[in-house]
């Protein structure tokens, strides 16, 4: 299992109840504001009583009159769920859960976390509503990330993406996702991807944005079959489709090596799989390892070493960090 750090994961283009709750058409938005690095604890917490998972907003200011954004990691990022309406007892009783298990986490005092907020949303507004958090993104010097509801007029080398956040993990709106991107547009303004391999593929931004940077073919893999589909239809609506392949699985693929392998994962498991995705790369080969809390870089370093793996690269945003790693020839 390959499980990734949080990416802007939002529910579908509304939220999934079960019996009367899609019927009555009503639903409790919970939301919170925390420091970036409390987002994890925030949505596993929002998680336990929204079955169909959590968002997270970053702090973000608007831009071009308000079509575009850009992230501001100073600013508190917003997680939200959704639980059914229909039953007051029900949504009484997530709304104590949440306040409660929040109640124990701002107690340590460790980071900045608000009060839980509520409103219910209803259904015939839920197709356009959810579509306000997300705006137009710019990455790195090329890289552009856009809404397939908005329009981008294209500007010089710009690389755009055109993506429906509705659709599974990575949006770009994440760091470790925006640090994976910046550090693979630097690799690709170094020369030629070549055949990559995009490991936890999710909605597939970093797959279409290899492609779009150069590379030849890329397999992405997940555990997630909604991740895997989200991947090839992003990837269609891209026209890129014909260069990417997605399917279900985890390391070892079995159709390495590679040039470049993209790994935005959770440092636990690039520790766990080093040797693998060593064994990924053709020699000479870049990996791009992201999801990376910084406390624990120092010994996702060393399990890349001793995978005979040597660090070339490093970029960092708040307390996120990737690395680039290359193997020797």
């Amino acid at each position: 299992m390959l499980p990734r750090p949080p990416s802007g994961r939002i529910p579908s283009r509304r939220p999934r109840g079960t019996g009367s709750a899609g019927r009555a058409g009503r639903w409790l938005e919970l939301s919170v504001e925390a420091d970036t690095e409390a987002v994890e604890a925030v949505s596993e917490i929002l998680g336990r009583v929204a079955p169909a998972g959590t968002s997270v907003e970053p702090g973000f200011e608007l831009v071009e009159d308000g079509l575009g954004a850009r992230i501001n990691p100073s600013r508190p990022a917003t997680i939200r769920a959704y639980v059914p309406a229909f039953d007051a007892a029900l949504t009484g009783l997530a709304t104590a859960t949440v306040t409660e298990a929040l109640g124990h986490l701002q107690a340590f005092g460790l980071r900045s976390i608000g009060d839980l907020r509520t409103r219910i949303v209803e259904e015939a507004d839920w197709a356009e509503a959810w579509k306000a958090h997300f705006h137009v993104i710019r990455l790195g010097r090329r890289l552009v990330i856009k809404p397939s509801w908005l329009r981008h007029r294209r500007t010089g080398d710009e690389v755009v993406i055109d993506l429906d956040p509705g659709m599974a993990f990575g949006t770009g709106l994440h760091p470790t996702t925006r640090l994976c991107l910046e550090a693979l547009e630097g690799r690709a303004d170094r020369g030629p991807l070549g055949r990559a391999l995009d490991v936890g593929c999710g909605s597939g931004i970093l797959s279409i944005a290899a492609v779009r940077l150069g590379a030849t073919r890329v397999l992405g893999v997940d555990i997630d079959p909604v991740a895997v589909e989200a991947t090839i239809a992003n990837a269609r609506h891209n026209r890129v489709g014909r260069r990417v392949r997605a399917r279900e699985g985890t390391l070892p693929t079995d159709e390495g090596p590679f040039d470049v392998v993209l790994a935005n994962l959770i440092a636990g498991v690039l520790i766990e799989h080093a040797a693998n995705l060593a064994t990924e790369l053709v020699p000479d080969g870049t990996l791009i390892a992201s999801g990376i809390f910084v406390d624990r870089e120092p010994e996702t370093r060393a399990a890349l070493e001793r995978a005979g793996l040597e660090i070339v690269g490093r970029w960092y945003e708040s307390d996120w960090v990737a690395l680039e790693a290359s193997r020797p020839g």
